[in-house]
């Protein structure tokens, strides 16, 4: 059954994969049709997360369809200024934790319990921590980073065993998004301290 679902699957990741990546690469130009190819590649995913029982991360991706849409119309109709991006404090620290730890309980129960689920602890990780980066990204923190990364590292093993090898592969370039995205943001940081310090 699972190599039937394998084949039957496989060209709707690579389909899904090239709009990811399109989106990626618009959404680094600040171009607004990324949320376009955003959307189309979060709806092939659905479907193919459905395939694989994966409930988690397809309540994950339908958050971050209701996103895109929202930043599709924003992004259209004008934008507030930017937040600057900054460290978290000790407080956004303990609401990131206690998104992952209220979202790790019930996602783990509902899937083990009302779902035919195989892996419910690891899907229930994977969401508790990408819906913590996902608030910390919305705060313009830079810690976002490390707990999408997490949540990355969880998956990507995941989407190997679930045979969902492409995915898998766009999670590793997610991943390396992640890791360089941290790095830039800091960067980011220190060069506003030093504008800062220099206007002073």
């Amino acid at each position: 059954m699972m190599e039937l679902i394998f084949k039957d699957t496989v060209w709707l990741q690579v389909v899904g994969t090239i709009f990811g990546i399109t989106q990626v690469l618009l959404a680094r130009k600040n171009n607004i049709h990324n949320y376009v190819f955003g959307i189309i590649s979060i709806l092939i995913s659905l479907w193919v997360l459905y395939q694989a029982r994966l409930y988690a991360d397809i309540l994950l991706n339908m958050y971050y369809l209701v996103m895109s849409i929202y930043g599709w119309f924003y992004w259209k109709n004008g934008r507030l200024a930017e937040m600057p991006i900054s460290y978290a404090h000790l407080a956004d620290y303990g609401s990131a934790i206690g998104i992952v730890i209220a979202c790790f309980l019930m996602m783990s129960y509902w899937l083990s319990f009302h779902t035919n689920s195989d892996v419910p602890i690891w899907d229930a990780l994977v969401s508790a921590f990408a819906w913590a980066g996902m608030w910390l990204m919305a705060k313009r923190k830079i810690e976002n980073w490390v707990f999408l990364n997490m949540s990355n590292s969880i998956a990507i093993p995941l989407l190997f065993y679930k045979e969902l090898y492409i995915y898998a592969a766009l999670t590793i370039f997610l991943f390396i998004v992640g890791t360089s995205g941290y790095f830039k943001w800091k960067k980011i940081i220190r060069n506003e301290k030093r504008e800062q310090a220099a206007s002073t």
